[in-house]
């Protein structure tokens, strides 16, 4: 043990030189020989083993920035206000860590798949569960008091609702890589009570960001590495995309003009078009004649969803009104203004 006086006067005689500071050399033992400066050496710690590559750990990111878009989209509508959602962290460390980390209470969620083996936990932190649940009975989350309690059973009945819309978001984002479908299975208030793996186990924790007006809260998924393990291939970034792609191109596709084709479009055929001044229009009688500046023999403008699209003929078929197409209008043929006239049909 040195005292504070020999601990200066040693720090003395290293900074003028007198005692040079002792290098650390480390020597590198492989079967190929090669030169140690060209070798790069990079801690490695045996209690938080990195068991989920890179491009895995961002195809879980892009994954969940997807549910993220959904599930703010959907609580938006369910709450009848803007909820932001994005994706805040995506990391993989320990159990233990994870559950060191979570506050009490907290709303803690178990997770099943009925694709996977294992549970996840949905943890959603109170200052984001209270403004929700305050918005949902009426408030204004003006002056709210977030208490330091655990969730009464009305309350869990309340955050359900969203926590059953978030999982059909998150379902409907993994769908790309398997189809699968979450249910909650258990709630707890205290995180520290719930051990679904060891304490050491690897574990992918999404952390999301829920903002609603003035407030925020944080949201985080864990999934235990065990859980995931089995659709890992499935979630590299070269897999993953090509199976978006797969799903943009033929089945995307085939639902869209599926849906598409049931879609109902307005006509209206526009047989001229003029300008009179509102006294004119007020002062009309029936047997008045409207002068426009278009040759009555030439076809009407067929109309879709106000939009000019065909040259047509005005008729009458089988004592209804009808039009017949006889040519689709240029390309470029549009109006300057909109056309406000009664449909025919």
């Amino acid at each position: 043990m040195l005292d504070q006086s020999e601990v200066d006067a040693l720090l003395a005689a290293v900074d003028s030189g007198e005692v040079q500071e002792q290098q650390n050399s480390s020597r590198i033992f492989s079967r190929h020989r090669r030169d140690a400066k060209d070798i790069e050496v990079r801690a490695y710690d045996f209690k938080r083993p990195e068991r989920v590559g890179k491009d895995q750990m961002m195809a879980l990111q892009t994954l969940h920035e997807s549910f993220a878009r959904n599930f703010g989209a959907s609580l938006s509508g369910f709450m009848r206000t803007i909820v932001e959602v994005r994706v805040a962290t995506c990391e993989q460390m320990t159990y233990g860590e994870f559950i060191g980390a979570l506050p009490n209470p907290t709303s803690f969620n178990l997770v099943q798949s009925n694709a996977l083996e294992g549970q996840m936990c949905l943890e959603i932190s109170p200052l984001i569960i209270y403004p929700i649940i305050d918005r949902l009975l009426g408030g204004n989350n003006q002056d709210l008091f977030i208490p330091q309690r655990p969730m009464t059973p009305i309350e869990q009945r309340l955050i359900s609702n969203v926590i059953v819309r978030g999982l059909s978001a998150l379902g409907e984002a993994w769908e790309s890589v398997r189809p699968m479908k979450f249910s909650v299975v258990a709630q707890e208030s205290n995180p520290q009570l719930v051990q679904i793996v060891p304490p050491n186990e690897v574990v992918m924790v999404i952390g999301l960001e829920l903002r609603m007006g003035a407030r925020a809260g944080t949201m985080n998924l864990c999934i235990p590495y065990n859980v995931i393990e089995p659709v890992m291939e499935e979630l590299s970034s070269q897999s993953w995309f090509a199976v978006s792609r797969n799903e943009s191109s033929s089945v995307a596709t085939a639902r869209l003009q599926r849906n598409l084709d049931q879609a109902g479009l307005q006509l209206s055929a526009v047989l001229a078009e003029t300008t009179i001044t509102l006294r004119d229009l007020a002062e009309m009688q029936p047997g008045d004649v409207i002068v426009t500046t278009q040759h009555h023999a030439l076809p009407a403008t067929l109309l879709i969803e106000g939009e000019p699209k065909y040259q047509a003929e005005i008729g009458q078929h089988r004592g209804r009104r009808a039009v017949r197409v006889i040519a689709p209008l240029p390309r470029g043929a549009r109006r300057d203004r909109p056309i406000r006239t009664n449909s025919g049909s």
